[in-house]
Order: structure tokens, then C-alpha cells, then sequence
């Protein structure tokens, strides 16, 4: 699959995991099985959310924007790699490619910040309890949640904008399983300092901002924990954490895995193993973390349960 040199790339071929063919139709039905618990998993938050009462809190309503994202996300990459897997590679136009990368894209900077966001929710909640109920209102969460929409979906466009003005010659083969930033920078034959730059700057604003603020957050929920006369108060305190704690250890490591441990000695099945922690495995882990470690998502199952039995 090469084109001329003199000749502009109109769509891509990715490559995938090329593996015998036994090989590729376990893997399909592995991610396929993954998808389908992924998407059944956090539409269950969702839906008990949105009618469980128990879980009508600042905290369970930022769970729910986080299972949005995780959808949008695992929507947005395994669907496309199913179909590579069938047929052993794919064809995709540039613009199907960046749209990809843009959605892709916007709801990982989406989840930087909502994460940031539900630090400040148990930051007010352990060290301002009296006040959480006046300063997380129902009110205030949505204009939160909103804000976090829009500026990962608003930051992206800056990409996209100058990602539409790039030229693709020569190779238009993508050895990967999705179009990502850096592989399409690769196989770009324009001047990409720009956009490189823009990388870096955007990586500030949605990466090391974001996760600066969590540290911080977590440092004066520490300090107010550690002045918890009580262990059983502790205990509780740092219950209410754990499970954001997880989630925000899981999603930096497998982000920091693959775009800030360098990568050049790694192959290119290294590579694409990476990139599904952060593309497959984060939002099929997150719905299981909050399910399994919160008592109150499991007391709205089970009474969901119950009321489902009895009708």
C-alpha cells in the first residue's frame, strides 16, 4: 500500500495486528465480549443514576459523566478495530481519520478534567463537610460537567485546525490501531513544528494543570484525614477516595505509558498493547472499580432488583 511521492494521500490503510487469522478471531472476540461489558457496564451506572435515589449526590452524577466518557471513547476505537480484525487491515479517509482522533482526542481531555473536577468533590466534602451540601449544588455540578464538555471538546478543534491543513505523501500505511496524533505526524509531508508546539501547550492545559490540581487536592485531603481523632473516621474518610484514586492512578499511568515513556526501542506490537490500556482496558475498568468497591451503587442494584422481582 504505498503511493507515489509527488502524489497527496487521500486515505489511509491500517494495518492492525497482523497475526494469523485464529489469532485475530480470539482477539475479536475478546474485544468484542469487552465492548459489549463496557458499554452494558457503564450504561447501568447511568441508568442508575438517573433513577436511583441513593445515588442523587455531586459525586454520582460525576460517575455518570465519566461513564459517558468511557463509551464515547471505546465507541470510538474497538468498532473500527473489530472490522480491522475481519479483514486483516482497513481502509480510512484522511478525514474519517481525523474525526477519529478528534472525538478520540476530545474525550480523554473531557475525562483530564472531570477527574480534576471530582478531586475538588471529595476535597470539599472531606475538609468542608458542613458546606458541601451549599457549594455542590445541583446547579453548580451541571455548570462543572458543562464546562468540562466544552473545553475538551473546544481544545481539540485547535488540533483539528491545523490537522486539516496537512499534506500525506508518500506511505499511507498506518502500522497501528487507530489514527493517532503521532502516527499521523509521521506520515505528514508538511512543516508539523506548529502543531508540535501546540502538542506541548495543549499537554499543560489538559494534562499537567488538570493532575497538578488533583495532587494538590489530594494533599490537603491527606493533612484533614491524618486530623481524624477517630481510625474509624479515617477509615471512612479514605474510603469515599479510594475509588477516584483508582481511576486516576489507572487512566495517567496507561496515558503516561504511551505518550511520555519514550517509544522508540519498542515494537510496534508493544506499541499497539499500550495503546489499548488506555483505549480498551480504562473504560472497561472503571464501571467494575465503581461497582465492586461502592456500597451504594450496589444498594441501588440490589434494589432495582427487588423492584424488578416484585412487579
Amino acid at each position: 500500500m504505498q503511493e507515489n511521492n509527488l502524489t497527496t494521500v487521500t486515505e489511509f490503510f491500517i494495518l492492525g495486528f497482523q497475526t494469523s487469522y485464529h489469532l485475530r478471531i480470539f482477539l475479536f472476540c475478546l474485544f468484542f465480549i469487552i465492548y459489549c461489558v463496557t458499554i452494558s457496564g457503564n450504561l447501568l451506572i447511568i441508568a442508575l443514576v438517573s433513577t436511583s435515589k441513593i445515588l442523587h449526590s455531586p459525586l454520582y452524577f460525576f460517575i455518570s459523566q465519566l461513564s459517558i466518557s468511557d463509551i464515547l471513547v471505546i465507541s470510538d476505537i474497538v468498532p473500527n478495530l473489530l472490522n480491522l480484525l475481519m479483514n486483516n487491515g482497513g481502509t480510512i479517509t484522511v478525514s474519517e481519520c481525523i474525526t477519529q482522533f478528534y472525538f478520540f482526542c476530545a474525550s480523554e481531555g473531557f475525562e483530564c478534567f472531570l477527574l480534576a473536577v471530582m478531586s475538588y468533590d471529595r476535597y470539599v466534602a472531606i475538609c468542608n463537610p458542613l458546606r458541601y451540601s451549599s457549594i455542590m449544588t445541583n446547579g453548580y455540578c451541571l455548570i462543572l460537567s458543562i464546562t468540562c464538555w466544552v473545553y475538551g471538546f473546544s481544545i481539540t478543534l485547535i488540533y483539528i485546525s491545523k490537522m486539516t491543513d496537512l499534506i500525506f505523501c508518500g506511505s499511507n500505511t498506518i502500522d497501528y490501531l487507530f489514527c493517532d496524533i503521532l502516527v499521523l505526524l509521521e506520515l505528514s509531508c508538511s512543516d508539523i513544528f506548529i502543531i508540535q508546539l501546540e502538542m506541548y501547550v495543549l499537554a499543560i492545559l489538559t494534562v499537567i494543570i488538570p493532575t497538578s490540581f488533583i495532587v494538590v487536592s489530594y494533599i490537603y485531603i491527606v493533612w484533614s484525614v491524618l486530623n481524624i481523632s477517630s481510625s474509624t473516621g479515617r477509615q471512612k474518610a479514605f474510603s469515599t477516595c479510594s475509588s477516584h484514586l483508582t481511576v486516576v492512578s489507572i487512566f495517567y499511568w496507561t496515558m503516561f505509558s504511551v505518550y511520555v515513556v519514550p517509544t522508540k526501542d519498542q515494537s510496534s506490537t508493544i506499541s499497539k498493547v499500550l495503546s489499548l490500556l488506555y483505549t480498551v482496558f480504562t473504560p472497561f475498568i472503571n464501571p467494575i472499580i465503581y461497582s465492586l468497591r461502592n456500597k451504594d451503587i450496589k444498594k441501588a442494584v440490589q434494589d432495582t432488583l427487588h423492584k424488578r422481582l416484585i412487579w
